[in-house]
């Protein structure tokens, strides 16, 4: 496969694909026959970022390395940046790169203008679980078919939860947190509160037992630390810097790497308040916003049915937002099918064979390229630390050559930055004082527990307004009747703490009762 000087050599075929007209990140220089090329630059059309991508490769061979290249670019170009960072090395896009004899030999390879820049970038956490702005939600705008799905309730239990979410919120109950659900849930199926849905189907003991078992997993997870106030605004993803360069949002996941389905909760729930937030706009000169998701795989391992359904429409259908989404993950197959169908951009570096799994994976990825001049069951195996086999879609929306890439170096910090430059950017943050302090308002739980504690306060009155009438009573009697040498049975028994304490329980139950078939406040107004 040696090179020619024939315009029409395989290498200009493929470089000829990648000679775009309008912006475009440049990603690296063509390899052929084991040469680069450095004036055969390969990119991607700005345009098309909307259209989702895949970064794959073995461990090692330089994935997040490209997560970040592109990323610097996209803000450089004026474009948001979702980073989701579950290793936690990627906080390094904040900081200025450190110049070295590898950076300065990859840049003349490629014919790379390389300096140092840190780029804008805002750090997140999940609920407050490691350092980061808190993102939180409430169960409210999660909503109940987002919550069905990540509680894995069949079709009846859903319709259940629908109509729990539909009582609350015409009772004036905020969903904020966990324990707001839960007390509403305990509430309608408690011989006061069945009457209260019994119009409109009313809610099963076993369902609730369900939900609320379900609820208690979920919990375990970390997900309590999740759903609160104040409430994250998404559209605070979609910001540029005073510069006008995008601002790289960075979610820190490494305190939560071992609870995927928190993570995958937190997912289903940004792209879907984006979504449903956000105008139809087609296909735009450059994406609002584009996302990327390292170690994708977690996100798919275990995942329910409901789940991927989610994603797989999700993805389908944001791009039409101007959302971009890139999942970053070890090899194609991590990803499923019908999701890997929607990603146009791949970048594929390098894949093992040390195994038959591993060539079988190999054949299987080989396949999902289009037909290319390269052996690529040959090339995939032996491409270096910071090389992809890159195919891309063009302006007009179709793939472009298979091109084997030397790529460019991040210009930015290759590694994490220290903990306290990182508590310091966090802290200096303008969204920080406005998200930073969690905010537990009267919501479900409270006036729930209020209703039944006045309730309970009021039954205990009448019970013992009861017991002292009745013993005002026989006190007269007795007066009126000759003095007893001791005490009769009854009045001892009436007199006993016993007897207080039964009398008590009876009015309490009562008072419950009477207060639970009258519930109801007025919503308040946020």
């Amino acid at each position: 496969m040696s090179e020619s000087t024939d315009p029409a050599s395989p290498a200009d075929q493929i470089a000829a694909g990648y000679a775009f007209t309008g912006p475009a990140l440049e990603l690296g220089a063509l390899l052929w026959d084991g040469t680069c090329l450095p004036d055969r630059q390969i990119r991607i059309p700005l345009s098309m970022l909307n259209r989702h991508g895949l970064v794959a490769g073995a461990t090692g061979t330089g994935k997040t390395k490209t997560l970040q290249l592109i990323a610097e670019q996209l803000s450089a170009g004026g474009v948001p940046v979702f980073l989701a960072d579950i290793k936690g090395d990627v906080s390094g896009i904040s900081a200025p790169g450190t110049p070295n004899e590898k950076t300065t030999q990859r840049a003349e390879e490629v014919a790379q203008e390389w300096e140092a820049t840190g780029f804008p970038t805002e750090f997140y956490s999940l609920g407050g679980i490691g350092p980061g702005i808190p993102l939180r939600a409430t169960v409210t705008s999660f909503g109940p078919v987002l919550m069905s799905k990540v509680l894995r309730l069949n079709q009846t239990q859903e319709q259940s939860l629908g109509l729990i979410f539909h009582y609350a919120d015409a009772k004036g109950l905020e969903l904020i947190d966990l324990k707001d659900l839960r007390a509403v849930v305990a509430f309608l199926v408690s011989d006061q509160g069945k009457a209260e849905l019994k119009g409109i189907g009313g809610l099963s003991t076993v369902t609730a037992g369900v939900i609320l078992r379900a609820l208690t997993a979920f919990e375990q997870q970390g997900a309590a630390e999740f759903f609160g106030e104040p409430e994250f605004d998404t559209g605070e993803f979609l910001r540029r810097a005073a510069d006008g360069r995008g601002l790289v949002s960075v979610l820190e996941l490494l305190a939560v790497q071992d609870k995927p389905q928190l993570f995958s909760t937190f997912l289903m729930w940004l792209l879907a308040d984006l979504y449903t937030d956000l105008p139809e706009v087609g296909d735009l000169e450059r994406p609002k916003l584009v996302f990327f998701f390292d170690e994708a795989h977690l996100l798919f391992n275990g995942a329910s049915k409901a789940f991927l359904e989610s994603i797989t429409q999700t993805v389908r259908l944001i791009r039409s937002k101007g959302i971009g989404v890139f999942f970053v993950t070890q090899t194609p197959k991590d990803v499923p099918g019908d999701v890997l169908g929607q990603l146009g951009n791949r970048v594929q570096h390098a894949l093992r064979a040390f195994t038959p799994d591993d060539a079988k994976a190999l054949k299987a990825t080989v396949k999902t390229f289009p037909n290319s001049p390269y052996d690529l069951e040959e090339l995939l195996t032996g491409l270096g630390t910071g090389e992809a086999v890159i195919t891309v879609l063009s302006e007009k929306g179709a793939p472009t050559p298979v091109a084997a890439t030397r790529l460019r170096a991040p210009q930015s910090l290759m590694g994490p930055i220290d903990a306290a430059a990182l508590d310091t950017a966090v802290k200096s943050s303008p969204l920080y004082s406005r998200y930073a302090e969690a905010v537990d308002r009267e919501s479900a739980y409270e006036k729930i527990s209020a209703e039944q504690a006045a309730a309970e306060a009021a039954a205990e009155a009448a019970a013992s307004g009861a017991a002292a009438e009745k013993q005002a009573k026989e006190a007269a009697k007795a007066g009126r009747s000759a003095p007893e040498a001791e005490p009769s049975l009854a009045r001892q028994v009436v007199g006993s703490g016993l007897f207080r304490s039964l009398a008590r329980s009876v009015g309490t139950q009562l008072g419950r009762e009477i207060s639970r078939s009258i519930f109801g406040t007025a919503k308040r107004r946020r």
